[in-house]
């Protein structure tokens, strides 16, 4: 088997980013966050890459359309809301498992995800098994012919191998950065390769170890200039040609660019959140949060366990928690539990 072999130069500019991409990262990790506050920000970062990445895609939808989707989750979707509703379903997902092994099989399940009901079932979950090409979107000119499809198979393997082999190795910027160009030109399976390269991508950055990885939305940095994403993360002429003198090098330098322009998105978000008694939680309120996480819920006789505040109180930091949209009521009477929504 040939294995995958990027070449690429740390250039002065990109250590220089990696340098601030670091320090950011330990700033971020040094804020305390309220959970309502925290809670809200998640979900509009989850909006937001799902409309920033199927619009980079050419999904009319704008922000407001999706997010009133995702709110509301109607029955019969449109082609572009299905597109939308998949993305975000499967982004929900990889948020609550972001160390999963990254394997052929997570990347079949990622594209099966984004593109159900949209493509017939034998293009789900599997390379493509037929010759694609890519087109300039307004001109509709042929621009880029990816390799063969027989060749598919051996190149994802190399390049998952890579992956696997590099995973806690190499920094995860760079990593994440080879993987996301390498995955497009390859162009492993009939449609959908755009979105499952940035979903597997934000897997790889969670290498970062940024704590508030969940407020990351670095997909939106390339909606804000689609053309000068696919000028960098695209190809232009045929694989065969290109791949043996292939510089990785440019493309890392933008990629760089867009993960610390997110991060400073994210700091100076949090710089502008602040505790106030509305959404400040006490010890009490943290123990019945981590009793549910641990037990998938709480009862009132669980806490008068855990604590010596009376009933009324107890009821109260219930009550409380409701409010905020932390956990749920459920059951009547002796029957009466509590858990997290079903959303986080």
């Amino acid at each position: 088997m040939n294995s995958f072999s990027p070449v690429y130069s740390i250039t002065p500019p990109l250590l220089e980013m990696i340098k601030q991409i670091t320090v950011l990262v330990y700033d971020l990790n040094q804020r305390a966050v309220p959970d309502i506050v925290l809670m809200e920000m998640q979900a509009e970062a989850r909006a937001v890459s799902t409309y920033a990445s199927t619009s980079i895609e050419g999904n009319p939808l704008p922000l407001t359309e999706v997010k009133r989707l995702l709110k509301q989750q109607p029955a019969k979707l449109r082609q572009s809301e299905q597109e939308v509703v998949n993305y975000n379903r499967v982004l929900s997902d990889l948020n609550q498992k972001l160390d999963v092994p990254f394997t052929a099989e997570l990347l079949h399940q990622i594209q099966a995800g984004i593109m159900a009901e949209l493509l017939p079932d034998h293009h789900l979950g599997q390379w493509r098994r037929e010759a694609v090409v890519v087109y300039e979107p307004r001109t509709q000119e042929v621009v880029y012919l990816p390799p063969n499809y027989e060749d598919v198979p051996e190149l994802m393997t190399a390049l998952i191998a890579f992956v696997q082999a590099n995973r806690g190795v190499l920094d995860p910027l760079l990593l994440a950065g080879l993987f996301h160009k390498q995955m497009v030109a390859i162009h492993p399976f009939v449609d959908g390769n755009g979105r499952t390269t940035r979903l597997a991508t934000k897997l790889l950055l969670a290498g970062l170890g940024l704590n508030t990885f969940n407020l990351f939305s670095f997909e939106n940095y390339y909606n804000k200039n689609v053309t000068r994403y696919f000028q960098h993360v695209g190809l232009f002429g045929d694989y065969y040609e290109l791949a043996p003198d292939l510089d990785f090098t440019p493309w890392l330098v933008y990629f760089a660019e867009g993960i610390l322009d997110e991060l400073l998105r994210v700091q100076k978000q949090l710089g502008l959140t602040q505790l106030t008694p509305a959404t400040r939680l006490h010890a009490y309120h943290q123990q019945i949060l981590d009793y549910i996480d641990q037990h998938g819920f709480i009862t009132d006789k669980d806490y008068a366990i855990l604590t010596d505040r009376a009933k009324a109180t107890r009821t109260a930091d219930f009550n409380k928690l409701i409010e905020l949209g932390l956990i749920e009521r459920q059951g009547r009477g002796r029957s009466t539990h509590y858990h997290r929504p079903d959303n986080q």
